[in-house]
């Protein structure tokens, strides 16, 4: 519905203004006549810039999705009916992007929608984790429970990828200053002391040489590299896209030296948390063993969990498949075990996610104190290198003035 500007009068002649949704201009002044304004102004709002260029909106970031389930959570449990929670949380959102879905999720349900039905309809904000819980909470009569231990979850889980994202961030700005540095060496730095050798007649040693000819070859042919950056990156892209390419890259991952231990722990973190919150929420152990494969975001862990699925169906318990697959630990694998026997799997698998997320606190900060003498020798090494091979010609002079 169109969201109208007022401007009006109380009963004891007191100017007021606000926004009001309203199916036209006639309806918005009837309610708020209702409410017992003398209505002086009702104009339709202007359209935001972004409605017409859906593609300068924002994204919805996970932080925003965290605060909305919170705040939906308690306006929930306070009693306040639903269309009135998602009515404030639009015009308190001040993600315009984020608001106008909040809002067209409030339309759906004044439509006669279901809360699930309608968040189904936004896949790239609520993903199927989110709807699956929010319609065990619908069910069960439990979604203040549900917001509650959903916004708990993003939360940690939001926390979990920051943790990753810092471990990778490192290296990979190491990386990215190496080649800067080594770039700007080869073109303006050394064509400097290839002038000041040309002068002196004399042969130069064997690494100035190399260098030299490096310099040249950057200086002339500096888009090759750039464009075998960009074509390896194109390539390893589709390659990444087919089932093979995955298969590969990702069981890399999981095997590769100091890096490999780090997805391990958090596959294992991610699987306890997001398994655990949708068991405790009622969702079915099937069903939630199929959502979480799809959420693993590692193709290895996601077949895994598909296989541990299928046994289940077939009458094993979960302990046994999860051991066959060779990515969990025993200790893992042995606290589900009695989790299952005891009738608590969803309170172990809390206890595992809790900690697994200290290990991977633990393992990231292991990684980059092993990282960081590493880069800097690797770094080091580079230009130390180049400068040494410049300075060759120099010494050699020297040696022989001497």
């Amino acid at each position: 519905m169109p969201i109208f500007l007022w401007e009006g009068t109380t009963k004891k002649d007191e100017v007021k203004k606000g926004e009001i949704e309203a199916a036209d201009g006639a309806a918005a002044r009837m309610i708020l006549r209702r409410q017992g304004f003398k209505t002086l102004d009702v104009r339709q709002k202007p359209k935001d810039l972004l409605e017409y260029l859906p593609f300068l909106a924002g994204s919805v970031k996970e932080k925003e999705i965290v605060v909305f389930c919170r705040i939906f959570s308690t306006m929930i449990n306070a009693g306040l009916p639903l269309i009135q929670c998602l009515d404030l949380l639009a015009q308190q959102e001040e993600n315009k992007a984020f608001a106008k879905i909040i809002r067209t999720v409030k339309e759906d349900i004044e439509g006669g929608s279901s809360l699930t039905d309608a968040l189904k309809k936004h896949p790239k904000v609520f993903d199927e984790l989110f709807v699956n819980l929010i319609a065990a909470g619908e069910a069960g009569g439990i979604l203040d429970v549900v917001l509650g231990r959903l916004s708990t979850y993003l939360e940690k889980a939001l926390k979990l990828k920051r943790k990753v994202k810092s471990a990778m961030t490192y290296p990979a700005a190491v990386l990215v200053i190496s080649f800067l540095v080594v770039a700007l060496l080869l073109i303006k730095v050394i064509p400097v002391f290839q002038k000041m050798f040309e002068g002196s007649g004399s042969e130069l040693p064997g690494p100035t040489a190399v260098v030299i000819s490096m310099s040249e070859f950057a200086q002339s042919y500096w888009w090759v590299f750039l464009g075998v950056i960009v074509i390896g990156v194109f390539i390893f892209r589709q390659f990444y896209k087919t089932e093979k390419g995955r298969w590969a890259v990702d069981a890399t991952l999981l095997r590769i030296p100091v890096f490999g231990p780090v997805f391990r722990k958090v596959a294992v973190a991610k699987f306890s948390r997001t398994m655990a919150t949708m068991m405790s929420s009622g969702v079915p152990i099937l069903e939630g063993l199929s959502i979480v494969s799809k959420t693993a975001g590692n193709v290895v862990v996601e077949d895994a969990l598909l296989k541990t699925r299928q046994a289940i169906s077939e009458g094993q318990p979960i302990s046994e498949p999860l051991a066959a697959s060779g990515i969990f630990p025993p200790m893992v694998v042995q606290m589900i075990a009695v989790g299952e026997a005891t009738g608590a799997l969803d309170v172990m698998l809390n206890k595992i996610a809790d900690f697994y997320d200290d290990e991977v606190d633990a393992a990231v900060e292991a990684m980059t104190s092993l990282l960081e003498p590493v880069m800097m020798v690797f770094l080091g090494g580079i230009v130390g290198g180049m400068i040494v091979a410049m300075y060759l010609p120099i010494f050699k002079l020297a040696s022989v003035v001497g």
